[in-house]
């Protein structure tokens, strides 16, 4: 069994910075795609960003310029890097990750979220 948790959200002054953490856990053979979401009340979870295991990356177009994505193998951890936050960027960050347990097995996990808050 596999599993994420993501860390590092919290409340935060316009302008200011963050960074999210979502570390994997369990019997991991390998972890592909590794990407961050968030979810406003009332909407659809949208891709924030998305990183593959040959550090190929997207983003959303609202975060670019602004957010920065990252992974280190060796923790098995996906980083977002946060900064010139907007209150429109308070929502709840889940991550999300392709693992593999062996060479034939991926399963595809999701995080419990964190908040992240930006007032002005």
């Amino acid at each position: 069994q596999v599993q994420v948790m993501e860390s590092g959200g919290g409340l935060v002054q316009s302008g200011g910075s963050l960074r999210l953490s979502c570390v994997a856990s369990g019997n991991i053979f390998k972890i592909n795609d590794m990407a961050w979401y968030r979810q406003a009340p009332g909407r659809e979870r949208e891709l924030v960003a998305s990183i593959n295991s040959a550090n190929i990356i997207t983003y959303a177009d609202s975060v670019k310029a602004r957010f920065t994505i990252s992974r280190d193998n060796a923790k098995n951890t996906l980083y977002l890097q946060m900064n010139s936050l907007k209150p429109e960027d308070t929502v709840v960050y889940y991550c999300n990750a392709d693992i593999q347990v062996n060479r034939n097995y991926e399963f595809n996990s999701w995080g419990q979220g964190t908040q992240v808050t930006v007032f002005s």
